[in-house]
């Protein structure tokens, strides 16, 4: 536990935070120096394509690393609604079973796996309340009625008593996030919740996500790869590539004023309506390098555009405008 400082609008403080997998000749390391912040209130998203280490960020910040994963060094700064802060990555384990929930929550990215089929809905839901609230039974059922209904399930009083596979996939994952919810967490880590849904299904769950976050007054880390649902959710991104943060700033910048070649072409990959023959999608070169075997210097270099020899030297994350931090050597600032 630490009363290390971090400002009073700010939930989540992430400095210099490395992880690794394995030992000795096999020790792989999965996160290198990642930090960014999160306000109260504000959602931050965590962009990059698979494997660019968003999951391994949200597992360690739940105390939930395979016994392969640890963290190396780095802080985890955390705001409890109390107002005392905590170091999530020196916690022990009772610390975290009595943090996940009332603290931090998080929904995964595929309900079917999630969910337990053997178990009511109600029931996986009610679990939360039992380890962290004493009610009697008949208030824990009451609440879980209540919390379904917040998400939008119809006949809530009905379903409580269903089991995964009786609901669609748009309601599972309302289900999920009602888990989440259920003890009113300071901070909901949604790691790909709209991956597995069609889009009619996708808008409702993120308008949903969005009420829910007003009225509960939380923040949320919103792990994608899809940049349109940065644009529509996220009130700042972090874009993270092969282990470590590329580019971080508000939303409206990072779409206006792009300053790491890797964020131009994931906004450049993404489908636009009116696509024509001098506005093509353009794929991003190249493949994520292996974590084992990492270029020199700029990380992304092997597929950039820009390369040039300078880049195989080391590069950090440093502001290149007010707000805006890109681990560049060069100002992108308006290159296409």
């Amino acid at each position: 536990m630490t009363q290390a400082a971090i400002s009073d609008d700010t939930i989540l403080s992430v400095r210099s935070l490395s992880v690794g997998f394995g030992r000795g000749a096999s020790a792989v390391t999965a996160l290198r120096d990642v930090s960014f912040s999160l306000a109260r209130g504000r959602t931050l998203a965590l962009v990059g394509e698979s494997g660019s280490g968003k999951s391994v960020t949200s597992l360690a910040l739940m105390g939930l690393l395979p016994p392969s994963g640890r963290i190396r060094s780095g802080e985890l700064l955390f705001r409890e609604r109390a107002g005392r802060v905590i170091d999530l990555a020196r916690l022990d384990a009772p610390g975290f079973r009595g943090l996940r929930g009332p603290g931090i929550s998080m929904i995964f990215q595929e309900p079917m796996s999630s969910l337990n089929p053997l178990f009511t809905i109600g029931d996986q839901i009610g679990e939360m309340l039992l380890l962290h609230e004493d009610l009697s039974a008949t208030a824990r059922h009451k609440r879980v009625i209540e919390m379904l209904e917040l998400v939008e399930i119809p006949g809530a009083a009905a379903r409580v008593d269903a089991y995964p596979h009786q609901l669609s996939g748009g309601m599972r994952q309302r289900v999920m996030i009602a888990m989440g919810l259920i003890c009113h967490p300071a901070l909901l880590i949604a790691d790909e919740p709209t991956t597995a849904l069609d889009v009619t299904i996708q808008a409702q769950i993120l308008d949903l996500m969005r009420r829910l976050q007003k009225d509960l007054g939380m923040s949320i880390l919103f792990i994608t790869h899809d940049m349109g649902v940065v644009a529509e959710m996220a009130d700042d991104v972090a874009v993270m590539y092969a282990g470590a943060v590329v580019e971080q700033a508000g939303v409206l910048a990072l779409f206006d004023d792009t300053r790491h070649p890797y964020t131009q072409g994931l906004l450049s990959s993404i489908p636009r309506a009116g696509l024509g023959p001098d506005n093509r999608l353009v794929p991003i070169a190249g493949t994520v390098p292996s974590l084992a075997v990492l270029p020199p210097g700029c990380t992304f270099a092997p597929r950039c555009p820009h390369s040039q020899p300078a880049c195989r030297q080391p590069v950090r994350l440093e502001e290149k405008a007010p707000g805006h931090r890109s681990a560049c050597i060069f100002d992108m600032a308006g290159v296409a």
